[in-house]
Formats: structure tokens, C-alpha cells, sequence
């Protein structure tokens, strides 16, 4: 079963759309040209509120166990 994390090699800011391609098996850049053009369109507040409720609401990749 596969499992939203945010992630910690591919990440800009948080790893929240860095997580976001790992899940969905898409690459990131894609996705961060899509949330630049959706920021844009929606005049910035609503994608900034949205991605930091996502910083809070992802969780980190756990560490493996040894």
C-alpha cells in the first residue's frame, strides 16, 4: 500500500509536491510548473495557505528501521 509522505531528497522548500511526484510516480518539476501557474491564477494567497496546510498535514518519511 503506498503512502503520502513529504519527501527528503527530492524537496525545495518543505518536500510537499516533491512527495507529491513520488506518490503519483510523476515528476516533480511538472507539478511545480503546475502549482506556480495555480498560484498565479488564483492571486497567490490560496496556494500559499494550501501548501503550508500541507506541510502540516504530510508527514515525514519515517526512518527505517535498522
Amino acid at each position: 500500500m503506498k503512502h503520502l509522505y513529504r519527501s527528503d531528497s527530492n524537496k525545495v522548500l518543505a518536500g510537499v509536491i516533491g512527495g507529491l511526484g513520488e506518490y503519483f510516480e510523476v515528476d516533480p518539476v511538472v507539478l511545480r510548473l503546475a502549482f506556480v501557474f495555480l498560484l498565479l491564477a488564483t492571486a497567490v494567497v490560496p496556494g500559499v495557505i494550501a501548501y503550508l496546510a500541507a506541510v502540516f498535514i504530510v508527514p515525514r518519511r519515517p526512518a527505517a528501521a535498522p
